[in-house]
């Protein structure tokens, strides 16, 4: 067998390394207090070796007694084990390409500190009549999906600005999660994550979504009332942990919940806080959580107390998720006066991560992205690098 080049021996000992567990958690006293944040790690490359290079398999991968000589895989035909190792794939074309960090990733201008999420549920707004017919009930389903390439065509429009274009643009889609049913048949609603410096900058921008316009209907001068729209302001945890990539080890989930009336008086969840933040650092499982308060215009005023509490977690399926949420200290001590679990279709809002589309090749999955080019969005990552998550 020829002897494998350094660097595939030490990306096969890093991979060994990215296995083992972690150290425990040190008790949460001990810990940093996380903060609240009102307001990705690049994609790896691999690589692989040359086809002049014999297979091999390594015993370093689980730490086992396996020695490359006890392989099914032959050395080749003519391999020479004197011979000088290949380089790997690409190791020379990417030899001479400078490393740029920037650090730190510039903000957003219209991350102030204001993060809202707009919870729209497509029943509760409608302004059509309907009974609880199941045939109305998909006629909204097939409407609100009709107008999901619009949605995301306003959510983008909202992101990509910079000094000189779009710079009216007040207010940044964070995420755009279209809600589904329990049984994962239909789209039942959304949920809207803005930045913006103030509320009326964030229902603005809501006004002139397609799918609110569609729900509410607008007056004779076109405009929108979305003052019927749950608004709450969500003040992130700041904890590393608590910031999972969504789709690990589990379907990415969102849980809502929402607190006792009383439960502010009798200080129920400050007395939690700590028990309901340990539990799910734990759990690592973990995308974001934090609190909703009353979305007042300063999130100073004693008037923007919590009311409830955002979870987005992977959960393995609906009964794991339910499992979870029931068992959070802070529903076990009856902080709670309602909970609700969905699972959620995610939304590109960003236009910076379009694939190809290898179902059906035949659609341009680009057109939008080139559309919003040929009328002078900035697109590429370095014009809008805030929304390079």
């Amino acid at each position: 067998m020829p002897r494998p080049s350094l660097c595939l021996a030490l990306s096969i000992l890093s991979a060994a390394r990215a296995f083992v567990p972690p150290p425990p958690l040190a008790p949460l006293q001990q810990r940093p207090h996380p903060s609240h944040d009102d307001g990705a790690s690049a994609p790896s490359t691999r690589t692989s070796p040359s086809t002049s290079t014999a297979l091999g398999m390594s015993f370093m991968a689980d730490s086992s007694d396996y020695k490359p000589s006890q392989s099914d895989y032959g050395d080749g035909d003519g391999a020479d084990a004197n011979a000088p190792a290949s380089p790997l794939r690409g190791e020379i074309e990417l030899a001479d390409v400078p490393t740029l960090e920037e650090i730190p990733v510039p903000m957003s201008r219209n991350n102030v500190g204001n993060r809202f999420l707009a919870l729209v549920y497509d029943r509760q707004l409608t302004t059509k009549e309907y009974e609880e017919d199941e045939g109305v009930v998909w006629e909204m389903h097939r409407d609100r999906i009709a107008l999901t390439e619009e949605h995301v065509m306003w959510a983008r429009k909202q992101n990509l600005y910079n000094e000189t274009f779009n710079t009216e643009s007040m207010a940044d889609v964070r995420f755009s999660y279209q809600l589904l049913s329990s049984d994962l048949q239909r789209t039942i609603g959304h949920a809207l994550c803005v930045d913006a410096p103030t509320v009326g900058d964030c229902r603005e921008a809501l006004s002139r979504d397609p799918i609110l316009r569609s729900l509410l209907g607008t007056d004779a001068d076109g405009n929108c009332d979305v003052s019927s729209v749950p608004l709450y302001r969500w003040r992130q945890i700041r904890d590393h942990t608590l910031r999972r990539d969504d789709g690990r080890d589990g379907v990415a989930t969102l849980a809502l919940a929402f607190d006792r009336p009383e439960a502010m008086s009798d200080g129920v969840r400050e007395e939690l806080f700590e028990d309901h933040l340990e539990y799910l650092i734990r759990s690592e499982r973990v995308i974001a959580a934090g609190p909703l308060h009353v979305a007042t215009e300063e999130k100073t005023d004693p008037k923007s107390v919590p009311v409830g509490t955002l979870l987005l977690f992977n959960a393995g399926d609906r009964e794991d998720a339910i499992d979870f949420v029931e068992n959070d200290p802070a529903a076990l001590a009856g902080l709670y006066e309602a909970m609700s679990v969905h699972r959620f279709n995610s939304l590109d809002v960003t236009g910076k991560f379009v694939s190809e589309n290898l179902y059906f090749p035949k659609q341009n999955t680009y057109q939008m992205k080139e559309a919003l080019e040929h009328w002078g969005y900035p697109v590429d990552d370095h014009q809008t690098k805030w929304h390079n998550w």
